[in-house]
């Protein structure tokens, strides 16, 4: 046995009943930054690989620990990639790699967003360009059979009628409508955005969710987002299409005879007597579905949009121009 320790820089001796084991050590000094903006990452995980020898960096993304040469370390830090280094020198500066996936893996929870994987709530995104490839002039009508469990409607057949959208069911009698949100601002009229002008639509369906709200929630949130410029050149973006609408299927209305047959059987199974149509002569054959729908009738759309800005500002500028012919005459 060692009757006494040995003990200088950068040596560490282990004494142990009837054997001596020297381990050669170093004190490893280094940093960690972002490698996508250089700026220093404070609470980064540094663990020597296979052994219990950890640590973590400080706000200003340095950090100091006891490592053979040789060692390997693990550092890691969330919404960034893992990396391993082999300890070689007395100091380093290690670059850690964004991880893209655990970044864009986010959900919007009200006004803010969410971790995906952390989020239990019944919420639904919808792409702007999804919408925009149905080409319907009305952004809730491009929705339709995209977002599972909400029912969407037109008021009437009318064109340019209302849409009504009920969220996981009907909620409030009266008003079932859910609360939309535009751009952060509660109460807006989706009905009179552009499908072009629109980034994402989210729908918070469940009440958790949907909380932050309040009491105008209770029927839903519809969360839309608008798109907005970015930094750089100036760029001048034109949509449009053209085309006709058609009735696909009409009924098949009765003509005066077949309308008299039909009365007089009616009046006869209820138990009065046939009705005398022989004053009714010269009954006209109008079949009023026809003055009720146009054919062909012409649908246009056209929107023209400015975007671009500088570091400190951005701006958007649209302007759209909808047409839609709705009656014959």
């Amino acid at each position: 046995m060692i009757s006494k320790q040995l003990l200088s820089r950068g040596v560490a001796v282990v004494v142990m009943t009837g054997m001596t084991s020297l381990v050669w050590a170093q004190s490893f000094t280094g940093s960690v930054v972002s490698a996508d903006s250089g700026l220093p990452i404070g609470g980064a995980s540094i663990k020597v690989k296979n052994q219990k020898i950890s640590t973590s960096t400080d706000e200003s993304g340095k950090f100091s620990l006891q490592a053979a040469k040789g060692s390997v370390l693990t550092i890691s830090y969330v919404g960034y990639k893992t990396q391993e280094i082999t300890v070689a020198g007395a100091n380093g500066i290690i670059r850690l790699q964004p991880s893209t996936s655990d970044l864009e893996e986010v959900v919007v929870i009200g006004y803010g967003v969410q971790k995906k994987k952390l989020n239990t709530g019944a919420n639904l995104k919808v792409e702007g360009e999804e919408l925009q490839k149905r080409n319907q002039l009305n952004p809730l009508q491009s929705l339709q059979g995209q977002a599972p469990g909400v029912s969407i409607t037109s008021t009437s057949g009318q064109p340019g009628a209302d849409m009504k959208v009920v969220v996981r069911g009907l909620g409030t009698i009266g008003n079932s409508g859910p609360l939309y949100v535009i751009d952060g601002v509660p109460g807006g009229d989706i009905s009179v955005l552009n499908a072009a002008d629109i980034q994402s639509i989210d729908v918070l369906k469940d009440a958790a969710s949907a909380a932050i709200y309040g009491s105008q929630a209770a029927n839903g949130v519809v969360l839309v987002t608008t798109k907005m410029g970015a930094a750089g050149k100036s760029q001048l973006s034109f949509d449009g299409y053209t085309g006709i609408q058609n009735v696909s299927r009409k009924a098949q209305l009765l003509n005066a005879h077949q309308y008299k047959t039909i009365m007089n059987e009616q009046s006869l199974n209820s138990g009065a007597a046939a009705i005398d149509f022989d004053g009714m002569a010269g009954l006209a054959n109008t079949s009023w579905l026809d003055y009720m729908f146009k054919d062909n009738a012409k649908m246009d759309n056209y929107n023209v949009a400015l975007t671009g800005g500088s570091e400190k500002s951005t701006y958007a500028l649209s302007m759209n121009y909808i047409s839609q012919e709705d009656r014959r005459w």
